[in-house]
């Protein structure tokens, strides 16, 4: 297990959970679902001893961060609006901001809405998208057996219950479905994926194979950092960003077509159960039209859906040599 620097601040009616480490240039690191600030314990050493002030927060209702009540709080803008409000509570008048999964998309919503506070970005995984012309869950497919699992989120307590049944368990076939031993490589091919279809008689975690041990990258004690965050919060709070997909949608309307304008980078694993989603890849390789400043993507070979934590060594370096491009001013 890897001891962090872990201290409450408050932010934007929250007490927030960071992580906090080194001196200089801030450097915000948002984790993804189901995941914690944990996620980033590589990074925060290794951006601490360049040079950087790394900071990663447990996300509004995750971990050691309070949860709102209501529902609707937990809409994007709400979460941007958080990590404004902690870059006021550090002291920082700027950050570069990077995120994996659902960070990757506050990142990039962070960095086109308040780009006189984020002065670049860094995104795992997930790429900017576009605007679709109608609510996403009008979009995602089901039947009359299964759902898209983001429709499967959208019922309250519903995937709380599974989830939390056994907390250990759940993160555990999570973390493995979506890692580069297990997910699916080719859209259909039947491999099971925590991010496809969700039977309506079984759930989500029934389909995922329990496996003999936590992946390579994961060691017990890791596995038993994150349990412990969630059995602290639940699974609650990262659910409901899935609830506002809809909310998200009708909110960005004022700034469809509106592209970021600052420094960008993406990283995404070779091997990442979300290329298998149909018309990723053609988001991916769409992204400059929405983010003009967009260095060339980064494929990383044999690599999973927790890129951070799978092959820290290379998105730290990747992360690194960007920095340097950005941070050659002090901020």
């Amino acid at each position: 297990m890897t001891k962090l620097n872990y201290r409450d601040v408050e932010a934007n009616g929250l007490r927030m959970r960071v992580a906090d480490h080194g001196e200089g240039s801030l450097v915000l690191l948002c984790h993804g679902f189901p995941e914690s600030a944990y996620a980033w314990r590589h990074q925060l050493f290794d951006l601490a001893e360049a040079g950087y002030r790394a900071v990663a927060p447990d996300l509004r209702g995750i971990g050691g961060t309070s949860a709102p009540a209501d529902t609707e709080a937990y809409a994007l803008q709400h979460l941007v609006a958080d990590v404004v409000a902690l870059l006021d509570a550090l002291g920082a008048a700027k950050a570069v901001i990077v995120g994996n999964d659902w960070g990757a998309t506050l990142a990039w919503q962070a960095a086109l809405l308040r780009p006189d506070r984020f002065r670049a970005v860094a995104a795992v995984g997930v790429p900017i998208m576009s605007q679709p012309p109608v609510a996403p869950t009008q979009i995602f497919p089901q039947t009359e057996d299964a759902l898209f699992y983001t429709l499967y989120f959208q019922n309250e307590g519903v995937a709380e219950k599974e989830f939390e049944a056994d907390i250990r368990r759940t993160l555990l076939k999570i973390y493995h479905a979506a890692s580069d031993g297990a997910g699916p490589r080719i859209e259909g091919d039947g491999t099971p994926n925590p991010f496809g279809m969700v039977s309506q008689e079984s759930g989500l975690l029934s389909s995922l194979p329990m496996p003999e041990r936590a992946p390579s990258w994961l060691s017990d004690e890791d596995l038993a950092v994150f349990v412990s965050d969630y059995v602290q919060s639940g699974f609650r709070g990262g659910l409901n960003l899935y609830r506002n997909l809809d909310r998200n949608w009708a909110l960005h309307a004022a700034f469809a077509g509106l592209p970021v304008q600052v420094p960008a980078l993406y990283m995404v694993g070779s091997r990442d159960t979300g290329l298998s989603m149909s018309g990723m890849r053609q988001m991916v390789e769409a992204q400059k039209d929405l983010a003009p400043q967009l260095r060339e993507p980064i494929f990383l070979d044999g690599c999973g859906h927790w890129a951070p934590q799978e092959q820290s060594a290379r998105v730290s370096e990747n992360l690194l040599r960007f920095l340097a491009e950005v941070t050659s001013q002090e901020i």
